[in-house]
């Protein structure tokens, strides 16, 4: 396994990494650790998080994923052999949300707790809080890497116009900077990210971990009717934004790119993403172990120039 440098941190990561989303929501916990043994064996060390996974799911509150990683931790033995990313800022209720410095010290003290660690390797901002300025986020972030708490600080859903900043305000004050940037990027969306975030990125050498990269399962070739939209929890949504004109052509190309390669769809798209300038490790989850060995495959799979040519001529947004 060839892992990676996440921008300029120490850390060192697998070309992909696992979104835990579902555990603890749509994978019960045995599930979840059977998921995570598998992708440790395969030689993957990526897994990432949030502290507000699933509080969207009835009779949840928030820190779900994180309390199943950190029990398979608790059990495995295995903290040594993984890198770990979770997020703060997503509102968990109750005033809990943004990233001003209290909450901050608050919420990483719950993450800790929920993941039974000492150090959060990758600890990321899930979106921006223009309410708090940069500077004291940052150097909240700051006080808790001299504590030794995190290894490594994110950003997650962050413009270009941010992102740059928020860099900025690292270099002039001394603080420690975002080292990797989490956006939303796959086969279909696509312009948000390349247009400003991907030469920043590119530029600055901030490692992306984008997440979607098969847009919620749509690129795996799962839903093609509408029909196909209860064939899982988030099929409705998925079926609305992705089954339209442009969405069945970037499909045709994947299945006939599948063809090519001897390989399936969902593999493409990953291994297309993998390829693309910028990219650390692409995020994607799996819900049982057929699909993390298609995760798996697709780390091992290099698209031809002809077959790169073919799926970026079907997904370029008019």
């Amino acid at each position: 396994m060839q892992y990676r440098s996440l921008g300029r941190s120490p850390l060192k990561v697998s070309p992909l990494c696992l979104g835990g989303n579902v555990f603890g929501w749509t994978v019960d916990e045995r599930t979840s650790f059977s998921l995570l043994d598998a992708w440790l064996d395969a030689g993957f060390n990526f897994i990432d998080t949030a502290d507000v996974y699933s509080r969207w799911a009835a009779g949840h509150t928030g820190g779900e994923s994180e309390t199943v990683i950190g029990r398979w931790l608790k059990q495995g033995g295995r903290r040594d052999k993984v890198v770990i990313a979770t997020k703060v800022g997503m509102d968990m209720g109750d005033g809990k949300v943004g990233l001003a410095p209290a909450y901050i010290s608050k919420a990483v003290e719950a993450s800790l707790r929920r993941l039974q660690v000492e150090q959060i390797d990758l600890y990321q901002a899930h979106q921006d809080d223009p309410k708090t300025p940069l500077a004291a986020t940052l150097e909240a972030f700051a006080e808790l890497v001299d504590a030794g708490l995190v290894r490594a600080i994110g950003a997650s859903n962050y413009t270009a116009a941010r992102l740059a900043e928020a860099l900025d305000t690292s270099r002039q004050l001394g603080l420690p900077r975002y080292e990797s940037l989490q956006p939303l990027y796959n086969l279909y969306d696509r312009a948000t990210f390349e247009r400003e975030l991907q030469p920043l990125c590119v530029k600055e050498g901030v490692g992306v971990i984008n997440f979607y990269s098969l847009a919620a399962g749509f690129l795996s070739g799962k839903y093609r009717t509408a029909a196909d939209a209860g064939k899982s929890a988030r099929g409705a949504g998925t079926v609305s934004k992705y089954l339209n004109e442009r969405g069945l052509k970037i499909l045709a190309a994947l299945d006939e790119a599948a063809q090519r390669t001897g390989s399936t769809p969902a593999r493409v798209a990953i291994a297309w993403v993998m390829a693309q300038p910028g990219i650390a490790a692409p995020i994607a989850s799996a819900s049982n172990l057929s699909q993390l060995d298609e995760l798996v495959q697709a780390a091992r799979l290099v698209l031809d120039a002809p077959t790169m040519a073919l799926l970026n001529k079907a997904s370029a947004e008019t």
